[in-house]
């Protein structure tokens, strides 16, 4: 039995209560929706709530709520690209932190590798962490395992949602309905369909038509330029502004080979008929596709025979900014074979263009490919 002086008993109490150490403990919360979020007390403050009530039950152990939040709504649990996680590992880093408490394991993460590199990291700078519905302790061998079977089943269930999903979104497309995205030019969203804009329309069946004049996506690209035309202003759902920018050849590219045009959807390498209104006829559409196709094709014949590929086409210009275009000349070489020379030329000494403006350039193509290559290499 204890036989001190009833008065000592609390006063040695109080002194052992003084020399605890003071736990500090950080709540972390994450809700993959945003619905909700705006109710003023939604599911990111009942996790909150849990984990903050499950600290103070150990407040006779020493540990102690931090007043900072944690917090993540609308973030998935696939992904480490959180602002509250990266917060909350920057605190664990400085050593901020010694227990990080969560309402469920996968609140925290759903990813078995990304769970693995938290749990390294929180080791580093020995920080554990708690769940409050789930009784574990990383600390020892059989905590991590059975967090670890926990998370591959929680990593399963996202595989499996996202599976459906996709599913889903296949199934809809095959209907022809429209799935979300940003809409292509000449049509807006209407609900699970599409909504002709005519403008816009003017300005694709414009482009169709200067392809079948032209021959060429550049072509088409440079001349919308010399016009002024731009691709149309827009903003997107989260207020973003797009657009109002030159055409590139990919621009042009890619409404010359969306079957959107005339009136289907597009899934991977299928296309249904869609719910909403062509803007091009199928006639028009054919003869682009002919035109295309054979432009390909006589690109393919040209280039069959070279071994070399041409590394800088797309990225190198002269001094007056014009592109060089990849070009090659053949010369006698011994028994009677050819010997093929590589340059990168200016377009205007190419295409004979104007000299007095733009002498150009002629490049040989294997020493400044190295040349690149070689301060690509320091970098």
């Amino acid at each position: 039995g204890d036989h001190r002086p009833p008065l000592v008993r609390p006063c040695l109490f109080r002194i052992a209560k003084a020399v605890m150490k003071t736990i500090r403990c950080a709540i972390y919360t994450r809700k993959s929706s945003e619905e909700g979020l705006e109710q003023d007390f939604n599911s990111l403050d009942a996790q909150h709530e849990a984990c903050a009530a499950f600290i103070l039950s150990q407040s006779s152990e020493g540990w102690s709520q931090r007043t900072d939040r944690y917090d993540d709504g609308g973030r998935s649990g696939g992904s480490r690209e959180r602002p509250g996680l990266k917060r909350l590992l920057e605190d664990v880093a400085a050593q901020r932190i010694d227990i990080v408490v969560v309402y469920k394991v996968d609140r925290l993460t759903r990813s078995l590798l990304d769970f693995a590199r938290l749990v390294e990291a929180f080791d580093t700078a020995g920080t554990s962490f708690v769940s409050v519905t789930q009784s574990f302790n990383t600390t020892t061998s059989m905590g991590r395992l059975t967090l670890n079977m926990l998370l591959s089943f929680a990593q399963f269930e996202r595989e499996v949602t996202a599976e459906r999903i996709r599913d889903k979104i296949a199934a809809s497309k095959a209907r022809g309905l429209w799935m979300g995205g940003s809409p292509p030019i000449g049509y807006r969203p209407s609900g699970r369909s599409l909504e002709i804009v005519p403008q816009e329309a003017e300005l694709v069946c414009n482009i169709f038509t200067r392809y079948l004049s032209l021959g060429s996506a550049r072509a088409v690209a440079e001349a919308l330029d010399r016009d002024g035309i731009k691709t149309p202003r827009r903003t997107s759902g989260t207020g973003r502004a797009y657009g109002g920018r030159a055409f590139s050849r990919g621009n042009i590219h890619a409404i010359l080979t969306n079957p959107v045009y005339i009136g289907r959807i597009r899934h991977k390498d299928k296309d249904y008929p869609g719910t909403h209104d062509p803007i091009i006829d199928p006639e028009m559409w054919d003869a682009v596709k002919s035109q295309r196709f054979e432009h390909v094709q006589g690109m393919r014949g040209s280039s069959s025979n070279i071994l070399d590929p041409s590394l800088l086409v797309g990225l190198i210009r002269d001094a007056a900014g014009e592109p060089l275009v990849a070009t090659h000349a053949s010369r006698p070489g011994k028994h009677g074979t050819k010997r093929r020379y590589r340059y990168y030329v200016s377009r205007t000494l190419q295409h004979g263009g104007d000299a007095r403006r733009n002498p150009g350039w002629r490049i040989p193509a294997r020493e400044i490919e190295a040349l690149v290559i070689a301060e690509l290499a320091k970098l």
